[in-house]
Order: C-alpha cells, then structure tokens, then sequence
C-alpha cells in the first residue's frame, strides 16, 4: 500500500505539473525545442524532487517507527508485569471482559509480547516497516511516467492541435488516477476523479495564459 500510494501520487503530480509546464510554454512559443526543452526538464527535476521527498518523509517515518519499537522493547523488559497489565487494558477497552483481555494479553505475551504490544498499542507491523526506497523509486517512475503523457501529447501533434490534444490527453490521464487513488483509499470515486481534472486543467489554464502574457510581453 505504501509504494502504491506513493505511486499514485507521483503520477498525479507528474501528469498536473508537467501540463502546466508545457502549456505555459506553448502559450509564449510555438517552438517545438523550447517546448521539450522545458518539459523534459521539468520530468527529471520533478521525478528526482518527488523521489527524494518521498525518501525523506518515509526515512523520518521508519525512525519513528523503529525508536517507538525500542522503547517498547526496553519497558516490556524492564517492567513485564506493567506491559502485561496494560495490553490487557487495551483488549478490555476494544469490549472483551476483564477475564478474557487477562488470557488473551498473558497468551500473546508468551507467544510475542513485541508484536503484541507494537500491534495493539503502537499499530505498527515490526515485520512490514516502511520502506523508504521503495516509496522513493514508485514516485520517481511513476511521476516520470506521467509526466510523459501531456509531454508527448503537446510535443507530437501540429502546432494548432498542440494545446487541446494535451488537454484531452491530461483530462483522461487524471480520471484514471483520480479513479485508481480513490479505490485505494476506500473514497467516492467520483469525488476524486473531478477534484483531479478540474485542478489540472485549472493548472493548465492559468499557466497558458501567463506564457501568452510573457510571449507577448517579450515578443
């Protein structure tokens, strides 16, 4: 979930940058150079700043994870009794009665008190932490991948058609991501996928218009 997540997000703002980029661009020039030039840029800054973001956040959050980890560790051997007593406490509040928490704590504790503790009270898997590698290669393939597609879009067509087949292009690129991250998150697709293509052509829009301005100014 964690590199699916991380993934989703990398394509999402691959694919709403990368549009605004290009389409300011070809708003102030109608250079197929300047206009690759500035997107392919815009692809490896975007997909090394997406990866190393990642990479730092989820390095942070491992940290957390595994220093929350060591403390439990070092109460459960320092005060046994207490830890025991307290994962019981977190078992009877969840509803099961004073009796049955009792065995249920004495039992995972015999089996593995770390993990039952880390589970019940930390809510963290010692044998799934997060991978910070993993979340930082998902952001950078999948933002690279789609930044390619208003990329390719805007760079392939004639001159006239340049804008509205990389708007088209774009608006079908953020229904499926908006489609695939509300599926993963248990939301209303619908809600999602218009969020996602309202902002992007917004992006795309008011940076066109503000290339136009610079072309003109400049021209």
């Amino acid at each position: 979930m964690n590199w699916l997540r991380a993934g989703v997000l990398g394509a999402n703002d691959g694919i709403i940058s990368t549009a605004g980029l290009v389409v300011g661009v070809a708003g102030a020039t109608a250079e197929r150079t300047a206009i690759l030039a500035a997107g392919v840029a815009g692809l490896v800054a975007g997909a090394l700043s997406m990866a190393g973001g990642e990479y730092v956040s989820v390095s942070t959050q491992r940290d957390t994870e595994l220093a929350a980890l060591r403390l439990e560790e070092r109460e459960l051997r320092e005060m046994p009794e207490a830890e025991e007593r307290e994962l019981a406490e977190i078992y009877q509040g969840k509803g099961l009665s004073p009796e049955l928490a009792a065995q249920v704590a004495r039992e995972l504790t015999a089996k593995d008190a770390l993990l039952a503790h880390a589970e019940a009270e930390l809510q963290i898997d010692p044998d799934n932490l997060t991978s910070p590698w993993q979340a930082a290669w998902a952001s950078f393939l999948s933002f690279a991948g789609g930044a390619l597609i208003p990329l390719v879009a805007i760079a392939l067509p004639p001159v006239d058609a340049r804008v509205w087949t990389c708007i088209v292009a774009v608006v079908v690129g953020l229904v499926l991501t908006g489609f695939i991250s509300a599926r993963l998150g248990g939301a209303r697709a619908r809600r999602a996928v218009l969020r996602n293509v309202v902002v992007g052509v917004l992006a795309m829009v008011v940076t066109y218009f503000v290339g136009v301005l610079f072309g003109v100014t400049v021209g």
